[in-house]
């Protein structure tokens, strides 16, 4: 319990303390004008509240991945609780700053521009190509799983497939008509019962005396699964995702004022790092011990977890109530991801969203895409999916080193993130049995001698964009625009 309460208070301690470290670094301007005003075209571009922005902000990162991830990092002991609360002050709060600022800073880019932009040419085709493929894979898998928890709640009386039409109706809306209409409206009230239901949860614990392990270096898992790199791909969300770095560009199109940053962006990761460490903490101490919850994640999954764990610690009522957040969260991480995948073609094509038949023709295709995925067994393809996210985290860090070293900045805030998750990256694919199945001796080795083959690469092109004077506080359009002439 000691452990655990540590824990969370080190994630409110690094909010106030690194994170404003974090700030001075980026020296936000509160009198500098943003995007949702200099660009307001009244979809995607328009001026909403602090609370607001930070509670949707918390619902588009948040997902079932602070759930999910870490019971399955719960496999692995307490050691999980280190890289929740390291992970999520020094690399996920500074990787989630860093993609919404810069963004508002470079017109509420997205991730491809700012690839492009920061780290070449040819980068913002990869990414581009990147990250529609991580928003389908979400999206799709965001339908699937909360159709299946809405079945097994109504215990069959509705076919699944209703559920699925439903779910995809409701993302196609909130893909199309502006954020202000159903994300802006809707989602603050579903952050309220998020955190609700999380922090009952905790309470409970604590009220309970719930047996939750100290801290330990030991490797628990039933299975024997490697703590490096697995763990830091096993919990993504809740320290490190790449997927918020698609995220945090919709909300840099609607904050008012730049010194609310630190309030949306990295508040708002480190208030996912406390979800993470109650769910772990909830699965390590209630089952007992990792043999028992492994046996259970194989037979009612995830979910049924999830199910297990609300209405033990809230009791019938509150804990279905707290299901039914589970069960929201994934819609609303998947409507977000379809619309920041509309956002990113928009911008790649150059295509303004204002007119709806625009939103509409560049949607359609995404959702068509989606609807043969559902059809098929991905099993396969999912499981590229965690690398695939902290890879994306691994750019999003790269990009913010390049704007902080180029601005004369302490860069060593995004690079120290961006040098372990490289390894670890890099590491993940050499070696699983998807990847390049070598040994992890020869993984590590490789993974290593890539990331500083990135380093010494990084610092050529640095030094050749500072001497050029790359304008970091530019439109991206704007700047586009110039080189093309």
């Amino acid at each position: 319990m000691y452990t655990f309460l540590g824990a969370l208070a080190l994630l409110i301690i690094g909010y106030f303390t690194y994170g404003r470290f974090v700030e001075k670094v980026f020296q936000p301007k509160a009198e500098r004008t943003t995007p949702a005003y200099t660009k307001h075209d009244g979809v995607d571009y328009l001026p909403m509240g602090k609370k607001k922005n930070a509670l949707i902000q918390l619902i588009s990162i948040a997902g079932v991945g602070p759930i999910f991830g870490p019971i399955m990092g719960a496999l692995y002991g307490p050691v999980a609780f280190i890289w929740i609360v390291l992970g999520c002050i020094f690399a996920g709060a500074v990787h989630d700053y860093l993609t919404g600022m810069i963004s508002i800073r470079n017109g509420g880019a997205h991730l491809p521009e700012l690839a492009g932009k920061f780290l070449g040419k040819a980068m913002k085709h990869v990414v581009n190509a990147f990250s529609i493929l991580l928003l389908l894979l979400v999206g799709t898998v965001f339908v699937a799983s909360p159709a299946d928890l809405l079945y097994d709640l109504v215990n069959g009386s509705v076919p699944v497939v209703v559920f699925v039409v439903l779910i995809f109706f409701y993302f196609l809306l909130a893909t199309i008509l502006p954020i202000n209409k159903i994300i802006g409206s809707i989602y603050p009230y579903i952050g309220a019962l998020l955190l609700f239901s999380t922090v009952g949860i905790g309470l409970a614990l604590v009220w309970n005396q719930a047996p939750i392990p100290e801290l330990s270096l030991a490797n628990t898992h039933p299975e024997g699964a490697a703590i490096f790199p697995l763990l830091f791909l096993t919990i993504s969300c809740g320290a490190l995702s790449g997927f918020h770095a698609t995220q945090s560009p919709i909300i840099s199109r609607t904050t008012q004022n730049e010194s609310q940053g630190r309030n949306i962006f990295y508040g708002m990761m480190i208030a996912e790092g406390m979800i993470a460490m109650i769910w772990a903490a909830a699965a390590m101490s209630l089952f007992d011990g990792p043999v028992t919850l492994n046996e259970l994640i194989s037979t009612i999954g995830t979910g049924g977890i999830v199910s297990e764990i609300s209405t033990m610690m809230l009791g019938p009522i509150v804990g279905t109530l707290a299901i039914l957040g589970v069960i929201i969260l994934p819609i609303t991480s998947g409507d977000t991801a379809f619309r920041s995948a509309r956002m990113i073609i928009a911008d790649y094509i150059n295509v303004p969203q204002k007119k709806v038949m625009n939103r509409i023709w560049i949607a359609a295709p995404l959702f068509i895409t989606s609807i043969i995925l559902t059809t098929v067994d991905f099993t396969m393809l999912w499981q590229y999916f965690n690398w695939a996210n902290q890879s994306t985290a691994v750019i999003a860090l790269w990009i913010g080193a390049m704007f902080l070293y180029i601005a004369r900045r302490n860069y060593w805030i995004a690079i120290f993130p961006a040098w372990f998750m490289s390894v670890t990256a890099a590491t993940y694919i050499v070696n699983a049995p998807i990847g390049f199945n070598l040994p992890m001796q020869a993984s590590v080795i490789i993974g290593v001698g890539f990331t500083v083959l990135l380093t010494v690469l990084f610092f050529k092109a640095a030094h050749k964009r500072r001497s050029e004077n790359l304008p970091i506080e530019e439109d991206i359009s704007e700047w586009e625009n110039k080189q093309s002439a």
